[in-house]
């Protein structure tokens, strides 16, 4: 079981430009049925990237945006996203302590501990010293 995070879900919607081990790793995942999970912070990740392209006058770009997002991935992930909840939150603040910086990272990687699940992701070097289990398929 796997948690995505937001740099590689947002590479798989790239299609044919897409990474190699991104598609590898999607392939992957549906020939075994594995179980994949997006973290709620994730989501607000995209939704800010949405709006940054509406803040620069790029409402082509933040439509298409938009449209995946309403319309495709979170019909694909509606029972597969996880809230940060008051554990989650416990857990965050047990990674922030002897660290304060990237905190959204360790909201990330706290949803990951919480549930036990292997965190997908490219940004290897943030979240190492979390203790989540990781798998970067860009490499």
């Amino acid at each position: 079981m796997y948690l995505v995070d937001t740099n590689v879900i947002s590479e798989s919607r790239k299609g044919e430009r897409c990474n190699p081990g991104v598609r590898r790793f999607f392939a992957e995942a549906r020939k075994t049925d594995a179980q994949l999970y997006l973290a709620a912070i994730c989501l607000g990740e995209l939704w800010r990237g949405v709006d940054c392209l509406s803040a620069r006058g790029d409402e082509l770009q933040a439509g298409r945006l938009r449209l995946w997002l309403s319309k495709q991935l979170i019909a694909q992930f509606e029972d597969r996203i996880l809230a940060f909840s008051g554990h989650t939150a416990r857990i965050w603040a047990r990674l922030m302590a002897p660290d304060g910086t990237n905190a959204i990272d360790k909201q990330i990687a706290a949803s990951a501990l919480e549930y036990d699940l292997t965190l997908v992701t490219r940004n290897t070097l943030h979240m190492h010293p979390t203790g989540a289990r990781l798998l970067n398929p860009f490499d």
